[in-house]
């Protein structure tokens, strides 16, 4: 009788038991569960991604300390000013206005396309 009883109990015990970790884990995989886990990763990978950031520009700032003092450059200590931004000059010369008595360009166009029909 005391064996029957045993079996019994552990028999309700596991089912509990596996009754309470399938339905755990079918909260786990409900659309809305995914969703915030989803958010949590993405979350944390943003202040991964972040830190990685800071630690490559601090390495950054410290490897041009070190070249700037190997090479003998002095900075300023607002940094390295930028050079002022310069716009590349035409290849042709500006073109002239159009002349109502001018029936075209007379200028000659030479293409460099070698897919062009010849």
């Amino acid at each position: 009788m005391f064996r029957r009883t045993f079996w019994f109990t552990a028999g309700a015990a596991a089912g509990v038991w596996a009754t309470t970790k399938v339905n755990r884990k079918l909260r786990q995989l409900t659309p809305e569960s995914l969703a915030a886990q989803a958010a949590n990763k993405a979350i944390d990978a943003g202040h991964k991604l972040k830190d990685f950031a800071l630690d490559v520009r601090a390495g950054m700032v410290q490897r041009e300390t070190e070249l700037g003092e190997a090479l003998g450059l002095e900075t300023p200590p607002g940094g390295p000013e930028l050079p002022a931004q310069r716009r590349l000059a035409a290849v042709e010369p500006p073109r002239r206005p159009f002349d109502k008595h001018d029936q075209h360009d007379k200028r000659s166009y030479t293409s460099h396309n070698r897919n062009e029909d010849h």
